[in-house]
């Protein structure tokens, strides 16, 4: 319905003092007009006074529901900023399938952090029996006490979340076990994806078969999901002492 205040015509209303405009004309310096007929050709423009930030668009803004998107910044008639239905933000052209994904291009790299932290538990625990090792918690898993017999490790998404689910194909996932080691030592003989024992590729060609005493020995496993529930696993020990 079109909308008439202040008698500024069919279509458009505007605040003498504050220049707020909806309708098929801007209004002068704007302090808010969407100009257009469809929600498809509307720019947006909105700026307090001349030195404070503004928001202005050439192109098509939508804000709320636009298909699967709460939100979609589009130029170019190109998606290049959503948050989906399901709280997943994508900056690309590419449609979000994680709780963040920035997409490049052939020319233009993706991302580029200047420093990043990444999450540990440490925990003073003996390594022993099955140690499952949930990626979506931490990147590094820490145990302080010394290990106290040779243990599986079992690499998942988390309690609820397979490593499967988690991981799409052609997806890789990096993560670290430090494990204390006392005056005995004891190894990591078994490595499982979801429950199942794979056997890993090495580093150097040969699989290890003892710990190292006195010290941390670091494992470091590569996942890379090549098939539905197929995983190679790259997999080293180090020594740190």
């Amino acid at each position: 319905m079109p909308i008439t205040l202040n008698g500024a015509g069919t279509g458009t209303f505007t605040d003498a003092s504050g220049n707020v405009g909806i309708g098929t004309t801007s209004t002068g310096g704007y302090r808010v007009a969407v100009v257009g007929s469809a929600v498809s050709a509307v720019p947006l423009y909105f700026n307090t006074d001349a030195t404070n930030s503004y928001v202005y668009s050439p192109n098509p803004v939508y804000l709320g529901s636009t298909g699967a998107y709460q939100i979609a910044l589009v130029t170019n008639n190109s998606e290049r900023m959503r948050i989906d239905s399901s709280g997943f933000v994508g900056i690309g052209t590419n449609a979000p399938s994680a709780m963040l994904q920035v997409t490049g291009s052939a020319t233009t790299e993706a991302l580029k952090v200047p420093n990043i932290a990444e999450p540990a538990t440490i925990s003073a625990t003996a390594a022993t029996g099955t140690i499952n090792y949930d990626v979506c918690t931490q990147s590094v898993l820490y145990y302080t006490s010394n290990a106290s017999a040779n243990w599986t490790v079992n690499l998942r998404g988390s309690s609820t979340t397979s490593l499967n689910t988690l991981m799409s194909t052609n997806d890789v996932i990096t993560v670290s076990f430090l494990v204390t080691q006392g005056a005995t030592a004891y190894y990591n003989n078994v490595v499982q994806v979801d429950g199942s024992s794979v056997t890993p590729k090495y580093q150097g060609g040969t699989a290890w078969s003892a710990g190292n005493a006195s010290g941390i020995d670091v494992y470091t496993y590569t996942i890379i999901k090549t098939a539905a529930a197929t995983f190679t696993v790259l997999a080293s020990q180090t020594q740190f002492k």
